[in-house]
C-alpha cells in the first residue's frame, strides 16, 4: 500500500495524507462490516452503513437508487437467497482522515460474470458511512 502526501493547490492550506495506516484500517473495518451484512442479508446493518440522507446514491446492475428511503426499500424487497459471493480483489484508498474509496471485484457461486463494486466512504458524526455506491457486472 502506498502512503504519500497530496500537495494542495495554492492557498488550500495544507497537504493531504493518502493511506494513513489508521484510517485505512478504519475504512477496511467498515467495508468488512458491509460485506458481512450484505451476504447475511442484515438489512438493518446495511441501512446503518449507508448515509441516512436523501443525497446518498446507489447504482446497481438494474436500478438507480437516490436517497436512503429508496435504498432501504430495495434492500427490504430483495430476495434473501443467493447473496453469497467471494471477493477476488479489494482496493481501499483513503484521503486525509475523513474520506476513502473501496473497490472490489467479486464472484457469485455458479455465475460466470465478475461483479464490480465501488463505495465512497465518509467519516460523519455517526461514524463511517457509504455516501455513494455502484455495482455492475462485466459483460459476457
Amino acid at each position: 500500500m502506498l502512503t504519500s502526501k497530496l500537495a494542495g493547490p495554492s492557498g488550500w492550506g495544507g497537504d493531504m495524507e493518502i493511506n494513513k495506516t489508521d484510517v485505512v484500517a478504519e475504512v477496511t473495518m467498515a467495508f468488512d462490516a458491509y460485506e458481512a451484512a450484505l451476504v447475511g442479508n442484515d438489512v438493518e446493518a446495511l441501512d446503518r452503513l449507508f448515509w441516512a440522507s436523501p443525497e446518498v446514491v446507489r447504482y446497481g446492475p438494474s436500478e438507480a437508487l437516490y436517497g436512503r428511503d429508496e435504498i432501504l426499500a430495495f434492500r427490504k424487497a430483495r430476495p434473501s437467497a443467493g447473496l453469497e459471493r467471494a471477493l477476488m480483489r479489494t482496493v481501499i484508498t483513503t484521503f486525509g482522515d475523513d474520506f476513502g474509496i473501496a473497490f472490489a471485484e467479486f464472484r457469485r457461486p455458479g455465475v460466470a460474470r465478475t461483479g464490480r463494486q465501488s463505495h465512497s466512504w465518509a467519516r460523519l458524526p455517526e461514524g463511517w458511512r457509504i455516501v455513494a455506491a455502484h455495482v455492475s457486472f462485466e459483460e459476457g
